[in-house]
């Protein structure tokens, strides 16, 4: 077989090798594809009109043109260089593209990335900072109600790094109050949907589904209208250094509108921060403001999802201030196990953590104070300690275990742990433990008296449940639920609340 019959026969394959992956690169100052062939990482000079001259393309959507064939192939790295970007009708590169026009503006999106050959040999959309730190990420920045700013939809063995991904409105997509979205007297404007020009605003950040061996490292994506990571029937993601801070409606939704938004394999976050969901964000200064939950038509999950498989693990995770629950995975099948380790949970104004199936938590701190939300923006009392505002609550089904041993629970909600059953036979070889943590009632429930310790279900009962040598205080009911024989060793002292990390909206 002759080299060039070799080359097609790899390429239809399913890829080429290693060797022919290609560097692209993207600058502010760079050009268009005429002008420049995008392999050099430098300006588009002086000497104009010459194609493919060695240097970078302008814009992003000159390697994901909307609604066009990708001009990097699968395994391709594209360096994204420092500064602004925006991402939506109106960006160079827009003018011409049958998929970008006014009133149909929210599909002028970047293309999917396309998907690597390997987990070994992944695509690569990587901000300039990327190997040193990433002090300072490009931004992409969406505009005219695009659907979102970057898109992983069939898009496997895929890293994103080193990014800041967001847009430049206050609006919160469909967020009325008091009747008057626009009107000068109203905190907060919706964004506007009907007639073009939209404005600066982007409905979702990141959007995927159908991919596997994804790793999204060093990103921040903070003040889109309505979610910061929209993410359904993927396998084996790794979610590193990421912050997912004040989207109008929600951090990561798991739900993407289809029968089955179901997950699988391992989904692992790690120094991962999900704040003030369902809240907006003052653009440029970035002050918190608008918090709304479901009693006033939005949602507020920092993290939640459809019906899903798949272990969760969460580690050195801090989940705070959403306007409804922490981490929401009671939709779990049960199949999976989530994991939850030197992690804090705290100020959401739901429950903190829920959970379906097997858990372990270990060395963290779930503080249901689930009333830090009320006087803010929009939210009604009603919506604060939402679903009884337990901090901590488990589905437990037949075979499935939970563990929770040297952490810190604590709650302003009716419990401060609720244990549920998932099926009839939930007893059947099944069993929780809450061991070496402290378990305590805050002050300042709504309209409560302090919290219990544990709600558990009948079914549950008789040496399911276990609880051992806990630091126990200022409970409703005393310092067991369920008879001694269930409780050795509980210390009835008062703990100092450790210090969480820092909360306040900058």
């Amino acid at each position: 077989m002759n080299l060039a019959l070799a080359a097609v026969s790899l390429l239809l394959a399913g890829g080429l090798p290693a060797g022919n992956a290609r560097t692209y690169y993207v600058r502010v100052d760079g050009g268009s594809p005429v002008q420049c062939d995008g392999l050099h990482d430098a300006a588009y000079g002086a000497a104009r009109g010459k194609a493919h001259r060695a240097c970078a393309w302008r814009h992003p959507f000159d390697a994901l043109p909307p609604g066009g064939k990708p001009r990097i192939a699968g395994g391709d790295t594209l360096v994204i260089g420092p500064g602004q970007y925006m991402i939506g009708y109106g960006a160079p590169g827009t003018a011409d593209n049958k998929s970008c026009y006014a009133a149909g503006a929210w599909d002028c999106a970047a293309a999917p990335v396309p998907a690597g050959p390997s987990a070994q040999r992944p695509t690569r959309i990587l901000g300039a900072g990327h190997d040193t730190g990433c002090a300072k990420p490009p931004q992409l920045w969406g505009t005219e109600r695009v659907g979102s700013v970057l898109d992983l939809r069939g898009s496997s063995n895929v890293e994103v790094a080193c990014l800041e991904i967001t847009d430049h409105s206050d609006c919160i997509e469909f967020h009325c109050h008091g009747g008057d979205c626009r009107g000068p007297k109203s905190e907060v404007s919706a964004c506007e949907r009907d007639t073009p020009p939209f404005g600066p605003w982007a409905s979702t950040g990141i959007r995927a589904a159908d991919a596997h061996d994804v790793v999204l490292r060093d990103l921040d994506i903070h003040g889109l209208a309505h979610t910061g990571i929209s993410a359904g029937r993927v396998r084996d993601w790794r979610i590193e250094h990421v912050r997912i801070r004040a989207n109008g409606w929600v951090g990561w939704d798991g739900d993407i509108g289809k029968d089955d938004s179901s997950n699988s394999g391992t989904l692992r976050f790690g120094d991962v921060e999900i704040a003030w969901n369902g809240c907006g964000e003052r653009y440029p200064a970035g002050a918190i403001f608008g918090c709304w939950a479901q009693e006033e038509g939005g949602y507020g999950d920092g993290l939640g999802t459809a019906r899903t498989g798949g272990d969760w693990s969460f580690e050195r995770v801090r989940v705070h201030d959403n306007t409804s629950d922490g981490i929401d995975l009671l939709y779990a099948d049960g199949s999976g196990r989530v994991s939850v380790k030197d992690s804090q949970l705290w100020n959401n104004a739901g429950n903190q953590l829920k959970v379906h199936g097997s858990l372990a938590v270990d060395g963290s701190q779930v503080v249901g104070s689930c009333t830090a939300a009320r006087g803010r923006g929009q939210m009604k009392d009603v919506d604060l300690c939402r679903a009884e505002g337990n901090a901590l609550v488990v589905g437990i089904g037949k075979g499935q275990h939970a563990r929770v041993e040297r952490s810190d629970l604590r709650g302003a909600g009716d419990c401060v742990l609720e244990f549920g059953c998932a099926g009839a036979d939930c007893r059947s070889g099944s069993s929780v433990a809450v061991s070496d943590s402290v378990i305590a009632a805050l002050d300042g429930g709504v309209g409560r008296a302090p919290a219990c310790m544990a709600w558990i279900e009948p079914d549950l009962r008789g040496g399911v449940v276990t609880f051992r040598d806990n630091r126990v205080h200022g409970l409703r009911k005393g310092n067991c639920p369920i008879g001694a024989s269930a409780c050795r060793g509980q210390v009835d002292v008062a703990v100092p609340l450790p210090a969480l990390p820092q909360s306040s909206p900058r």
